[in-house]
């Protein structure tokens, strides 16, 4: 039985379910789950990162990483953390540049952060036996600590609420009349069985949005910058947390289901495609900011990477190999172009209260 149809099995039994549930179940159901079981990225697969478009992202973080380090004080051991890794090309990319300075990998703990059995094998087959693995941040051991994490925040799960014309409803998966999965709402003052629907309405100050509008609330992302948090207000570092998304609070629904580069019915393709929200930047930074550690602002990845010097990077590299200028033009606008990711995606710093790392020093 695929993952659609015990779906279905389950809301006709139990009732409809909340969109976390559902985001977590085609992501990482142990059956059939998109990163249990088929997770495919780059050009041949469903979607690309950006460190396959080009070796000059992971390069520059290596070089953001190596000045943090430095003015962490050096220390010797200290964590290189990434969660979420993917094919293992942004660590890879990120080691490369280290060599500029053999005494960070010297220090550097290599630590990835994967639940993919599949991705760890890809990240096994690129980077070998150096790198340590673990299933939750919590698993890596205490110490000072440079986390990395691209499109993470993306894959944790979102709450939808919906205006309608009698006030707030959280937007469930039922059943429609035809027997498939259907979206639906439920009041916010109603519980059902197990359902956790219960809670409070969205932030104050909403209530000017017409009918229809929708709000996203990210618990799970928060959680994870909190959890990030503490660990660098307790043991030092900081951690950069790159994703599309918002850097302000707005309303908008932004779930949706990726397969073949192309968007998909995410009711029809559970378990078969790649699920995203977007990040919910500003609430990372306040849920970081409770627990201790500095955080902000937020910047486009444009900025980040204009500023570490992407443009310089990729006049060497088309001087080096004048046959694939024009492919390293392609992807210097890819990366940058305010039209492909260099607007939509952004970039957050977590830092411990006594460090301000390259072009985030204004962190609060």
């Amino acid at each position: 039985m695929s993952l659609l149809d015990r779906l279905k099995a389950q809301i006709a039994q139990d009732g409809p379910i909340g969109v976390p549930e559902f985001f977590t179940r085609c992501l990482h159901d142990p059956r059939d789950g998109y990163y249990a079981m088929r997770p495919d990225l780059g050009a041949g697969g469903d979607f690309i990162t950006a460190p396959l478009v080009s070796q000059m992202f992971g390069e520059l973080i290596g070089l953001w990483a190596i000045e943090t380090w430095t003015r962490m004080g050096r220390p010797s051991p200290f964590r290189l953390v990434e969660m979420g890794p993917g094919d293992g090309t942004l660590m890879s990319d990120l080691l490369r540049a280290g060599r500029l300075e053999p005494a960070f990998l010297e220090a550097a703990e290599v630590w990835l952060v994967e639940v993919s059995g599949p991705l760890k094998a890809r990240q096994a087959a690129k980077l070998g036996d150096g790198p340590r693995w673990v299933g939750r941040l919590d698993e890596v051991p205490a110490g000072p600590m440079i986390l990395v994490a691209n499109e993470l925040l993306d894959c944790l799960p979102a709450r939808q609420f919906v205006r309608t014309e009698s006030g707030w409803a959280e937007r469930v998966i039922g059943l429609g009349e035809d027997g498939e999965l259907a979206f639906g709402l439920r009041a916010l003052s109603a519980k059902g069985p197990s359902t956790g629907f219960a809670g409070p309405p969205p932030p104050v100050g909403e209530e000017s949005l017409p009918p229809g509008s929708v709000l996203e609330s990210s618990p799970a992302q928060a959680a994870l910058a909190s959890d990030i948090a503490h660990r660098l207000a307790t043991d030092g570092g900081a951690a950069l947390l790159i994703d599309y998304g918002r850097a302000a609070p707005e309303a908008g629904d932004t779930l949706q289901a990726i397969q073949g580069h192309q968007k998909v019915d995410p009711l029809k393709t559970a378990g078969l495609a790649d699920l995203t929200v977007w990040a919910d930047f500003p609430s990372v930074v306040a849920a970081a900011r409770e627990t201790g550690a500095k955080a902000g602002p937020v910047i486009t990845q444009a900025q980040f990477l204009t500023a570490l010097g992407i443009e310089a990077r990729a006049q060497a590299l088309a001087t080096a190999r004048p046959d694939r200028a024009e492919q390293v033009a392609r992807q210097l606008d890819r990366l940058i172009g305010q039209a492909q990711m260099g607007a939509l995606f952004k970039v957050a710093c977590l830092t411990a209260p006594d460090l301000s790392p390259p072009l985030f020093e204004d962190a609060t």
